[in-house]
């Protein structure tokens, strides 16, 4: 993998503007933050974000992959304001999944989730 950064931009801090990779691509649905059994064990937005986050490790793991394979991520959130105001727990809570990998990421705000207690919806492209 190779990220790519235009020459002259000001640094990407917790993503990447790009990446160039080859290989089999890995395409993770749309993960939220309730545990294999389809339960939500917390309305704390970290702590769904980090639930759906080991979700997409466990999606790509099937695939003999790792969150270090993730060359692109978009996250769905009910709260923008929510996603800005943790910040330093859910730098956290993502580099215990993804370590220092920071793919191209997307964060957009929706207006609701198909799951009425979900905050979060992560999906996730990886290439191994």
């Amino acid at each position: 993998m190779k990220l790519l950064h235009p020459q002259g931009w000001k640094p990407a801090l917790g993503y990447a503007n790009g990446i160039l990779a080859s290989g089999q691509t890995v395409y993770v649905g749309g993960q939220i933050g309730w545990t294999a059994d389809q339960e939500f064990v917390t309305d704390d937005f970290v702590g769904q974000c980090l639930q759906a986050m080991q979700n997409i490790e466990a999606v790509l793991k099937e695939a003999g992959a790792t969150p270090q394979n993730v060359v692109r991520l978009t996250w769905y959130v009910t709260d923008k304001q929510e996603y800005i105001n943790s910040q330093k727990e859910l730098g956290a809570a993502y580099r215990s999944v993804f370590g220092k990998h920071f793919p191209a990421m997307t964060m957009v705000q929706v207006a609701d989730l198909i799951e009425d207690r979900a905050k979060v919806e992560i999906e996730a492209t990886a290439v191994i």
